[in-house]
């Protein structure tokens, strides 16, 4: 991991332990505004949950949540013992998570963590086709994702549309840096400037949360501020993991959905490298993956949807293929979402995370 990178993570991991502590952040501008973070910094809870169970690939972790901070190893063995951070216990499988699979077939999630009968937050974290958007079109799968849920579960849909996981995260120039990486805007005291929405998430995830990640559709722009090279992807989603964690909450990464692209009748892959780049990010941090790149290519073949049409999605493209899509191959209608959103849901169950005994 680049030095850039473990900086950047450090300083979410700090923001985090500032906007728990009880504190107000201080007087030079609220995050993201360019004011420098004030406060006494506090701090998680002193006991969190020593891992004991591993991933379901049967490596053992030895870390896990400890002295509040964050090491190395899996998810609890059944939740925290001495407390989550800074609350309950993090949620946590006697097995683990899968280490990296493609999608439900990786392994299943061990059992234990929240119970099914304690209120949690879905955090969502995206692009356009995940966003709530505009009724019709395009509406992304997160805008309809609560009704695969009982009322014990808010979904928190920060998606927006256009977005890098660094144009989500961060403040971006459209300066590219010599390490071929896009310039982060940073305040005052020279450190990146959050947007928002996560700044927000920072503030609100709780134990027993679940954040779902999703970007790789806009990050293969070859100029700033959207591109973000697939090292650099997967950095950014290991530290999104590591502070989810770090906050009791369950990282979940998601690759990016396909667009509709065909070769002859049979729908093919859209997204290269950064479907990639999301399993083996997934692997490496120990998170589940849910591959909706090819469980929506395998719907488009059960919709029948290739040959599409005229050759391509448009504003006139009628049938199954115009309902489903907007006036691209891309972004979805409101009907498309709902199908999309069904996806995700099934493949939580199939794999087995603890989530789905929320699912309605």
């Amino acid at each position: 991991m680049s030095s850039v990178s473990v900086s950047l993570r450090t300083f979410c991991l700090e923001v985090i332990l500032v906007l728990r502590s009880g504190d107000t952040l201080g007087s030079g501008g609220a995050v993201g505004s360019g004011g420098a973070f004030g406060g006494s910094g506090g701090s998680a809870a002193s006991g969190g949950s020593a891992a004991s169970g591993g991933s379901a690939s049967g490596g053992s972790a030895s870390g896990g949540f400890s002295s509040g901070g964050f090491s190395s190893g899996g998810f609890s063995s059944g939740g925290a013992s001495g407390g989550g951070v800074g609350s309950g216990g993090a949620p946590a499988g006697s097995g683990g998570t899968p280490s990296g699979g493609g999608g439900a077939s990786g392994g299943t999630a061990g059992t234990g963590g929240t119970p099914a009968d304690e209120p949690i937050t879905i955090w969502l974290a995206g692009d356009s086709t995940m966003a709530n958007g505009n009724t019709p079109c395009p509406s992304g799968w997160g805008k309809h994702f609560s009704d695969e849920f009982n009322d014990l579960v808010t979904v928190v849909n920060s998606a927006a549309g256009g977005r890098s996981v660094r144009t989500w995260l961060y403040s971006v120039t459209t300066t590219m840096g010599t390490d071929d990486e896009c310039v982060l805007n940073t305040d005052t005291e020279g450190q990146p400037i959050l947007q928002t929405r996560w700044s927000d998430m920072l503030a609100g995830m709780s134990a027993g949360d679940y954040l779902f990640i999703q970007f790789g559709i806009n990050d293969g722009s070859a100029t700033c501020d959207r591109h973000v090279g697939l090292e650099r992807f997967k950095e950014e989603y290991a530290m999104m993991a590591e502070v989810a964690r770090t906050a009791g909450a369950t990282p979940v990464f998601i690759t990016p959905v396909s667009a509709i692209a065909c070769s002859g009748s049979t729908p093919v892959g859209t997204r290269g490298g950064y479907v990639t780049a999301t399993l083996e990010a997934a692997a490496e941090s120990d998170v589940a993956v849910i591959d909706l790149h090819q469980l929506s290519i395998d719907l488009y073949a059960e919709l029948g949807f290739c040959p599409v049409p005229g050759g391509d999605v448009s504003a006139s493209t009628t049938g199954p293929v115009g309902d489903f899509f907007c006036d691209d191959h891309t972004h979805f209608s409101d009907a498309g979402s709902v199908n999309i959103g069904t996806l995700v849901a099934q493949a939580i169950s199939e794999l087995g995370l603890p989530l789905a005994a929320y699912l309605d």
